[in-house]
């Protein structure tokens, strides 16, 4: 990961704490993929994404997170729960960095159907 992405992560974690969830991980990996946060939302185990475009000229952030990236992600996520042995709800969220510093916090961005 290079400085911009590192920078986003952390700008979207001390996002998320102030608006009162826990970060429990960051940069989770396994053979399946990759989760950039895992926080909690009171009882709920969130899964986020982090995504960052400098410039709209390729698509915003959002239009990166295509479908093979979610698959991906339900993938790490099932294989977190997995081996944490717990039960419980959970949801996709995505960071959304445009430009420098516009974060836009979609919550349930995705499913994992």
């Amino acid at each position: 990961m290079n400085d911009r992405g590192r920078h986003a992560e952390a700008l979207a974690a001390r996002y998320l704490e102030r608006r009162g969830l826990r970060i429990v991980a960051r940069n989770w990996r396994c053979r399946r993929g990759e989760i950039d946060l895992i926080a909690r939302d009171g009882p709920v185990l969130v899964f986020v994404e982090v995504r960052q475009r400098a410039s709209r000229s390729h698509g915003g952030a959002a239009e990166s997170i295509t479908l093979a990236k979610r698959g991906k992600l339900v993938a790490a996520a099932n294989h977190y729960l997995a081996r944490a042995g717990m039960e419980s709800p959970c949801r996709f969220d995505a960071i959304l960095v445009d430009g420098q510093e516009h974060l836009e916090w979609v919550r349930d961005a995705f499913g994992a159907s």
